[in-house]
């Protein structure tokens, strides 16, 4: 019986079995589409030195692929025989299958640290291009049969509904991942694991062709459906801009939450999942949350967030949250005015591809072209002030009594902060009261956040609360700078600040180093204080105290340092002595060298000092073993420690390089992390003698003098171990329960828990 025979209203023979169906095969493809991008980045993220920027370049590569995908399928509906299409897919399906399973290519060697974007974007390309692009094509493929499928039912008149299975599918399988797959399994068990279920969707793409095609083309070709009128350019253009600013912002605000937390999958998958959830809400046919009521929560969260979006604090949930919320209603307004949009069945798969295509353009923007065009990460916050064009323009230029009055205090009440930091930094006599840089910032927030009142309150406007909100976003910035930055660059593994700081207890000026938030090194500029190391290398700190007690066993010592930093720790390099820094980003060795910043390298160290450029996994490897008398592992991306530097397999390494009493040394200062448990349980599963301190630093020295610090030491044997154990400031901790890290696993997830509850 054909579709003719069907009497009206009825529903053709077994078809309850072909939705469920197209939408189980949607749903699969989409979950593995998107569980594998973690995964993926998460096995090539140790050879980049652990930099939230690899996320946002793999994004980009995804995006891309999912463009390739999305184009694909474009031109796949221009054969007529549906029964063609799905043999061609299922061929290249196939094929897809021969780079299975998941791996890293070493086809194009180690990264070069001074360009690592070309390399990243290639191997992607070769260890996942292939069966990505044919997977993530699926989806618009599947809808575009389905209409045709469908054509005599309701549901066949809105195949995007479809799209919220897929995008429902998205989200389950990154919000599975970081609390269920990769607390659980291996890596090597995941890439098994999504081997299997690549196989599984294969099955049920099968499946699904036979019951279609005996059910419902058994008679006759489903129908090409009706062609519609074609968009036009500026239709086009509106739908790229809406797709490329939820994109941009998804990169920009994973950047901003990741960089003093964690370069880990469990702060990457957050963005992207609701970033998913909010197409699951736009594309359904009664959204959860109806565009009207989108748009006055965005409005009022948009110009919070923005008043944020600069400052930093040890409340990083607070921010983190408001972040988020931001994030969602912003980009679920920009997704539910592209819904609005969407053209007729005939032009779906054109559709998606400009969806597409403004994902790629907004993620470019973020991870390739920002980073070029910035010295500092403005991209999140411009594109939080811009985003405010998609909405309502109301009467445009043309301001009522009202809304001019808004504006006006709007914009007056944003310029107080930076005109009364202005003031008192030009009138001594003031500074007293604003002596406490905290009362200042809190002010400016209470000042900022009645702004965004009259941003609120201008809403339906876009023109008037674009503008106040641009004035909160350089009112935060200006306020925010913290110290007064003397100079700022910016590289693929982040920026960084030196700064000046006058300390009349160090002798006037003070150079401090910073990447992101957290201080990487300070020197005094007076040659009295110049060669004393500070901070976290003090002599007082763990690393200080580790230092001074292997050079006093001798008059020449191995030192070796991951993490370069200012150069503090060149300062106690004696003529005897060989130091090697092995650092990943060029930008801050040239910068330590620099005299006019810092000269603990190239003015304090006696004698030359080496540096070895690449990460440190993979340049320790070349270094010759039971060399070195300590090795200290100081490697940080902002605050975040790149975990493939603590993995069991790392520290085994680490060991084998020093000498039998050699010592290793694991900084591990953290602010939101618990990161000693799982280096404790290493060291123990090694069947290493270790030992435990954290430094706290004394309030009556130098703001610069010392930092608060943590540290674990290490020694292949208890001969290494003996003047430390004499010292009662490093101590054995108790027994612990936690898994130790390998190459194989990790749970980040596990240590913020343990670190904040």
């Amino acid at each position: 019986m054909s579709a003719a025979d069907v009497p009206a209203g009825a529903a053709p023979t077994g078809d309850r079995l072909t939705p469920v169906l197209f939408a189980l095969a949607i749903f699969t493809s989409a979950s593995l589409v998107f569980v594998v991008q973690p995964m993926v980045t998460k096995l090539v993220l140790p050879m980049l030195g652990g930099s939230p920027q690899v996320w946002n370049t793999a994004m980009v590569f995804f995006q891309a692929a999912l463009l390739a995908g999305y184009g694909y399928a474009h031109l796949l509906q221009r054969i007529g025989s549906l029964r063609t299409q799905v043999m061609v897919h299922l061929g290249l399906l196939l094929a897809a299958a021969l780079f299975l399973p998941l791996s890293v290519s070493g086809v194009l060697g180690d990264p070069d640290p001074s360009a690592p974007i070309l390399w990243l974007l290639g191997t992607l390309t070769l260890s996942i291009g292939a069966p990505f692009a044919v997977l993530s094509a699926t989806a618009p493929l599947l809808q575009a049969w389905y209409a045709r499928v469908r054509a005599d039912h309701a549901d066949g008149k809105n195949p995007y509904v479809l799209y919220a299975a897929s995008n429902l599918g998205s989200f389950l399988a990154l919000l599975s991942y970081p609390v269920l797959i990769e607390p659980l399994a291996t890596l090597s068990g995941q890439r098994w694991g999504w081997t299997g279920g690549y196989a599984v969707f294969v099955t049920l793409i099968i499946v699904m062709a036979l019951t279609v095609w005996r059910r419902r083309v058994a008679d006759a070709e489903p129908a090409a459906l009706e062609r519609s009128a074609p968009m036009s350019w500026k239709d086009r253009l509106i739908l790229i801009g809406l797709a490329a600013a939820p994109s941009s912002l998804m990169l920009g605000v994973t950047a901003h939450l990741s960089t003093d937390v964690a370069s880990a999958p469990f702060l990457w998958v957050i963005p992207l999942a609701l970033y998913l959830l909010t197409f699951v809400i736009a594309f359904q046919a009664k959204p959860w949350i109806p565009l009207p009521i989108t748009l006055v929560v965005q409005a009022a969260v948009g110009g919070v967030a923005v008043s944020l979006a600069a400052f930093r604090s040890d409340q990083w949930l607070v921010l983190f949250g408001i972040s988020i919320l931001g994030f969602f209603f912003t980009t679920l307004m920009c997704h539910q005015l592209l819904a609005a949009r969407r053209p007729a069945p005939d032009r779906l798969t054109e559709f998606y591809l400009l969806m597409s295509l403004g994902g790629v353009v907004g993620g470019a923007f973020t991870a390739l072209l920002a980073p070029v065009i910035f010295d500092d990460v403005w991209e999140y916050p411009l594109m939080l002030v811009l985003v405010g064009l998609a909405r309502p323009w109301g009467s445009g230029w043309r301001l009522g009594y009202r809304e001019a009055y808004f504006l006006l205090a709007g914009l007056v009440i944003a310029a107080m902060p930076p005109a009364v930091h202005a003031v008192v930094h030009a009138n001594e006599m003031l500074w007293p009261l604003f002596q406490d840089p905290i009362v200042f910032r809190q002010i400016t927030v209470i000042l900022l956040g009645a702004a965004a009142i009259c941003a609120f309150l201008v809403r339906d406007n876009a023109l008037s609360f674009t503008a106040l909100l641009a004035a909160m976003t350089l009112s935060a910035q200006w306020v925010n700078k913290g110290y007064d930055a003397t100079y700022s660059e910016r590289s693929f593994f982040g920026v960084m600040r030196i700064s000046n700081v006058p300390d009349e207890r160090l002798g006037g000026d003070v150079h401090v180093m910073m990447h992101g938030t957290t201080l990487h090194g300070a020197q005094a500029r007076d040659p009295q204080h110049a060669c004393s190391p500070t901070l976290y290398y003090a002599p007082s700190t763990p690393i200080g105290q580790a230092a001074v007690m292997v050079q006093n066993r001798g008059p020449a010592v191995n030192i070796g340092v991951v993490g370069q930093g200012s150069g503090a720790m060149a300062a106690y390099k004696r003529a005897g002595d060989t130091l090697t820094f092995f650092e990943i980003d060029p930008m801050v060795n040239r910068l330590s060298r620099d005299p006019n910043w810092f000269t603990y390298i190239n003015g304090c160290a006696d004698g030359p000092v080496r540096t070895v450029l690449g990460d440190a996994r993979l340049t320790l490897e070349d270094e010759p073993a039971g060399s070195y008398d300590l090795l200290i592992i100081d490697a940080f991306s902002s605050d975040a420690v790149p975990t493939h530097l603590l993995t069991q397999e790392a520290i085994a390494g680490y060991l084998k390089l020093v000498k039998p009493d050699g010592i290793v040394v694991l900084h591990l200062s953290n602010r939101n992390l618990d990161i000693t448990l799982p280096a404790v349980a290493a060291a123990r599963a090694l069947r290493v003698p270790e030992r435990h301190q954290i430094f706290i630093e004394r309030a009556e020295l130098p703001d610069m003098a010392e930092a608060s610090t943590e540290a674990l030491i290490l020694s292949p044997t208890k001969a290494g171990m003996v003047d430390f154990d004499a010292d009662p400031r490093w101590r054995r901790l108790a027994p612990t329960e936690v898994r130790p890290w390998t190459d194989d696993y990790v749970n980040l997830f596990g240590s913020l828990v343990r670190a904040n509850f």
